[in-house]
């Protein structure tokens, strides 16, 4: 199986659903540190050459390959590889699933306006402090999203290619329920 979180830059909420999803951080709905965000691989690294390259990550404990994507704003990335991949099955026998998984929906305001700082105008010492406090208030959500995508993936669907829109995600933090 190979699994593709996807997003508009591909380096914040991708690289650390990658990281959850290969247990390189935590597996626990607890804040994560600022060490252990600025430690993810492709954390904030990567540029604009980057964008629409499907970047391998690691492979799971159950043999999985893991992947981001950094898609901008085309919203015929996802059905295009989900289209090519149909194709590449039919004519070459290809039947591995694969899981389109958009962290987009887990994005909070901090982390767009950092990632506009430091990716967009190159300002690291603003863009920085608000992509850890963005991580941080998302780190929850992305830890779900992930363990969603992997069950969704262990389903047994018809579909070789899924694609996991994660609306669910949007603004939702387990812990701001009001009592």
């Amino acid at each position: 199986m190979i699994y593709i979180y996807n997003d508009y830059g591909g380096t914040h909420t991708t690289s650390l659903a990658a990281a959850y999803h290969l247990k390189q951080l935590p597996q626990s709905e607890r804040k994560l540190t600022t060490e252990e965000i600025l430690n993810v691989k492709n954390f904030n690294q990567l540029t604009k050459e980057d964008f629409g390259k499907i970047i391998f990550h690691g492979t799971d404990d159950e043999g999985n390959s893991v992947y981001t994507l950094g898609r901008k704003r085309n919203k015929y990335v996802v059905p295009a590889l989900k289209e090519l991949t149909l194709l590449l099955q039919e004519k070459h026998q290809f039947d591995e699933k694969i899981v389109l998984s958009n962290t987009s929906p887990t994005v909070p305001i901090a982390l767009s306006i950092g990632g506009f700082f430091s990716r967009g105008l190159k300002i690291d010492f603003i863009g920085v402090p608000f992509l850890i406090k963005g991580a941080k208030q998302c780190c929850d959500n992305v830890y779900r999203l992930v363990e969603n995508t992997k069950h969704v993936g262990r389903t047994s669907f018809n579909e070789n290619v899924i694609i996991l829109e994660n609306k669910m995600y949007k603004g939702s933090d387990p812990h701001s329920a009001k009592v």
